[in-house]
């Protein structure tokens, strides 16, 4: 399952920085979150970020977007071998080799 900031959201700036995919920029109007980069910070931490620091509770599950947590880890480590620098060896679980 990916995120989403739903319109309660302040513009408060709290949650884009924790992001550790780059998943959550400004939108038109509130912050919004690339489902396709969202992993619920699976393979970087235990519980999504933007969720522990954001302080109107404004970030669910989006419902369009549902992903067993085998599919988030897939995400994140392609994710990870995209972000590394060409030959850079990479293991299964996505990290330096």
């Amino acid at each position: 399952m990916a995120l989403m900031i739903t319109d309660e959201c302040i513009n408060c700036d709290v949650c884009e920085p924790e992001c550790p995919n780059d998943a959550i920029s400004q939108g038109p109007e509130i912050y919004v979150i690339d489902a396709a980069r969202c992993t619920e910070c699976v393979g970087h931490f235990d519980k999504p970020q933007c969720r522990e620091v954001c302080p109107v509770d404004c970030i669910p599950v989006n419902p369009d977007v549902i992903e067993p947590r085998e599919a988030l880890q897939r995400k994140y480590e392609a994710l990870i071998r995209a972000k590394a620098p060409a030959g850079t060896p990479v293991d299964a679980k996505g990290g330096a080799a």
